[in-house]
């Protein structure tokens, strides 16, 4: 592996970090600057599916989900990515494990602990990373009262 491809493979874990962080401080409009203009954010979930396409819905998808929750908290574990050969595009696999702090309709505190896996496109525009493709699927899903 040569030197720039590290600083890539380095730059993509820091792009996948930061976009988790955001979220756990719910600053979803700097989230969605992560995105390419006209990404696409996939979501399987059990038997629900949501797509988003561009920054603007993903923006909106985002918040109204994360205004659910009182407290958001991201532990991002293993990446592998694969760069191109001209180093301007790049896939990967990331995953997360999350927790979600609510209250539920009969105002009981909840939390939410969810296993993720994150299949991701990226492309390199002049010289950032940027996520053009994200397929989120939901692992596993744990709910208790607390």
């Amino acid at each position: 592996m040569n030197t720039e491809k590290f600083f890539d493979k380095m730059a993509l874990k820091e792009l996948v970090d930061t976009f988790s962080n955001l979220a756990d401080i719910k600053d979803t409009k700097t989230q969605a600057q992560l995105f390419v203009e006209d990404a696409k954010l996939e979501s399987f979930n059990g038997d629900f599916h949501s797509v988003q396409n561009g920054r603007e819905e993903i923006e909106t998808a985002c918040a109204n989900f994360l205004a659910l929750f009182d407290t958001v908290y991201h532990l991002n574990g293993q990446q592998v990515v694969d760069i191109n050969e001209t180093g301007d595009a790049a896939t990967g696999t990331a995953y997360c494990h999350v927790v979600l702090i609510g209250e539920n309709e009969e105002g009981k505190r909840i939390q939410t602990t969810q296993g993720v896996r994150y299949n991701d496109e990226y492309i390199k525009i002049d010289g950032k990373w940027k996520i053009a493709n994200r397929t989120s699927h939901f692992v596993y899903t744990d709910t208790k009262e607390m």
